[in-house]
């Protein structure tokens, strides 16, 4: 698996997004991509309680627990790099959480809207 050239919706390189937990497609802190990342885990975004209930709801839990697969949970407050198209869907349904502009994959873009991502960043930009 290749990645994608590491390069932010804004156009500089991609900062990293998290390391605990550790988070992204290939696990190694950033939400880099590639053609086999069927999901695009290219957005960095802040969980909150209201959107991780969110997650839950509509079928990925975030929040339980899962020691088979090295994954301890999500709580609130942890960096992630989320799928775009949740990220989008939790956006049409008022729930989406804060985005991490300079730690989310320009391949985001594809999905969700640049004016959408910014309307949710954190303030880092």
């Amino acid at each position: 698996m290749e990645k994608d050239p590491s390069i932010n919706v804004l156009g500089g390189p991609l900062a990293p997004c998290s390391y605990e937990p550790l988070t992204g497609f290939f696990r190694n802190g950033a939400c880099d991509t590639c053609a086999e990342d069927r999901g695009s885990h290219t957005v960095c975004a802040v969980m909150t309680a209201e959107f991780l209930a969110f997650s839950k709801y509509v079928g990925n839990d975030l929040s339980t627990p899962r020691p088979e697969f090295g994954f301890a949970g999500l709580k609130p407050g942890d960096h992630w790099c989320l799928c775009a198209s949740r990220f989008a869907q939790a956006h049409d349904e008022g729930c989406a959480p804060k985005v991490n502009l300079v730690a989310t994959h320009r391949n985001a873009l594809d999905i969700v809207p640049l004016e959408v991502l910014e309307s949710n960043a954190m303030g880092e930009s």
